[in-house]
This record gives structure tokens, sequence and C-alpha cells, in this order.
């Protein structure tokens, strides 16, 4: 997978303003308000700014925290994952591997019924899904 490497500037021309500030600035939508939270189509979800491959529908759940909620990434290489102290915290981020656009958190331990105990909390606005035809 070749990386995405693009200007502060080519990255504003591509994206609207709101995806620039999640995926570019590691802004957060509002909790419950993406277009993501309660699809239940099949299909793969990619990166909204670079188009890579991230989770399928398949490893979505219903966590009810106000953002699509994933076991696990779609393969080992999909995304990578940097410690992040903002606001007082310790949490892990979620990165594009493709072109290291913000994507979420993930968060371990939490228990849910998942394979993993993994919730990946994903912006909706990071991603873009292609359903299943």
């Amino acid at each position: 997978m070749d990386k995405v490497v693009k200007s502060e500037a080519e990255w504003r021309v591509q994206l609207s303003p709101e995806e620039f500030r999640v995926l570019r600035q590691a802004g957060t939508e509002p909790a419950f308000t993406g277009e993501y939270v309660d699809t239940k189509a099949e299909g793969v979800y990619a990166c909204r700014a670079c188009g890579a491959e991230l989770f399928t529908s398949g490893t979505k759940f219903e966590s009810h925290c106000g953002w699509p909620s994933f076991y696990e990434p779609s393969g080992n290489d999909a995304v990578t994952l940097i410690e992040d102290r903002s606001h007082g915290m310790v949490r892990t981020e979620v990165r594009c591997a493709r072109c290291d656009s913000h994507l979420g958190h993930v968060f371990r331990g939490e228990g849910y019924p998942t394979p993993t105990d993994e919730r990946y909390c994903i912006n909706s606005v990071s991603l873009r899904l292609d359903p299943s035809q």
C-alpha cells in the first residue's frame, strides 16, 4: 500500500471543513450525529481522505456510545495506533495507515461481547461506506 502524502493546502481543497477538522486536526464529531452510527448496511468502510479499506460491516457492533464501533480493523496494516495524551487523558488514537488521517480512538477491556473486547470508536465523517451489491 502506497502512502498518501499531501500538504495541508491540498487536504483543505479535497476535504470539506468538517472532514478536515476531524481527519487532519484530530477533531471529533458530536455524539449521535454521524451518518454511520446506526447504519446496518453491509459493506466496507474506507478512509474518507484516501479510500483505504479500514473496517468491514461484519465487525461493526452496537456500543451505544454515539459513534460507529468496530471490534477490529479489516487488516493488520489498515490502521496505526498512537498514544494520545491530549485532554488530560491517556487514550489510543486510531489513524489511517495509508494517509495518517485521524479516525477516532480504540478502547479495550470494556466488556463488550465481541471476539476482541476492543471498541474502535470511529468518527462517521472519517469513513465512507461502500455497500455490498
